[in-house]
């Protein structure tokens, strides 16, 4: 949402002009996977220096390797790593036609970009928050035990962005059987017993609920009520700041990513109105992440009730 329509007077109603930015932001979520895809499917990537693509493109060629590594160890070959480096480029290529997981590594990108922002801006630290402190200092054990794994997990996926890397235990569930499917479905016959190994060792390691960001989701649904406090992300974090919106606002965590993103503002405000934060903690948050833009004329007048049916008339529940 830009500035001048954040700032727009009285003569609009507020729901009109929020109602009109979703809207719009609806329509650029939907570019994402179009545009991505183009830029993605460029090798001449001098053109596309930006940041996010080549995260992105990291992320996928990263997932190929772990695939193909597990495969040449199921051949016995002596140099797995070395017939997984020779073999990535065409699996990546093939990966890379995935919108699903094309626009979760666009999240994951955009969670990393955001995160190192707020944390130069704001001194946010990107790993450990004081919600997350206070959650590892809990008396029960079992809270106090997530939150430590969550610290360690958070940890990891910061190194992990750094060296532009996605191990295949982090995906969403859907995602982690839909790339493993996908990759049976590509194996030549007489590739396809190995493959298929390697997908049954991934699958006996895979536990979705310790990935980082199930580890991040069961923390805020343990809080129950407090779950409230998450959604300061001076306090919470970045990390837990987005679980928390995508649980209070029952869409995919992904989507509460791309809501942060300026094209995005109006998704953003009132899933925050609608999660039950009052205006003036809208706008703290607003002063967080876009402290250039104001609240609309009016945003003190929407109801909660109402920032939630807006939501729910977008229709928009995930990016891809």
């Amino acid at each position: 949402m830009s500035e001048a329509v954040m700032m727009q007077s009285s003569e609009a109603p507020v729901e009109a002009v929020l109602r009109d930015e979703l809207a719009h932001g609806d329509v650029v979520i939907g570019t994402i996977g179009p545009v991505l895809g183009h830029l993605l499917a460029n090798h001449d990537h001098s053109l596309f220096s930006d940041e996010i693509v080549s995260r992105v493109r990291g992320m996928v060629w990263d997932v190929a390797r772990q695939l193909l590594v597990a495969k040449a160890e199921q051949d016995t070959s002596p140099d797995p790593h070395g017939v997984a480096e020779r073999q990535c480029e065409g699996l990546t290529q093939s990966l890379l036609t995935d919108a699903r997981l094309v626009s979760h590594c666009h999240a994951l990108a955009m969670e990393s970009q955001l995160s190192a922002r707020l944390e130069k801006r704001s001194a946010i630290d990107p790993v450990l928050s004081p919600l997350l402190q206070a959650l590892i200092a809990s008396e029960d054990g079992a809270t106090a035990a997530t939150a430590m794994a969550a610290l360690a997990a958070q940890a990891r996926f910061v190194q992990s962005q750094r060296r532009m890397e996605l191990p295949i235990g982090e995906l969403p569930a859907d995602l982690f059987d839909a790339v493993l499917a996908k990759w049976i479905q590509l194996a030549d016959e007489g590739e396809r017993a190995s493959v298929e190994r390697a997908v049954q060792s991934f699958r006996r390691d895979y536990s979705e609920s310790a990935s980082r960001i199930g580890l991040l989701s069961r923390l805020v649904t343990g809080m129950g009520p407090g779950a409230r406090a998450a959604l300061s992300v001076g306090h919470s974090g970045v990390a837990l700041f987005l679980s928390a919106i995508a649980s209070s606002s029952r869409f995919d965590r992904d989507l509460a990513v791309v809501a942060t993103n300026d094209k995005q503002l109006a998704r953003l405000a009132l899933s925050l109105r609608a999660a039950g934060l009052k205006p003036r903690e809208v706008e703290e948050q607003f002063l967080h992440l876009h402290p250039d833009v104001s609240l609309p004329e009016g945003f003190d007048l929407l109801r909660a009730d109402r920032a939630a049916a807006m939501l729910g008339a977008s229709g928009r529940s995930s990016v891809a």
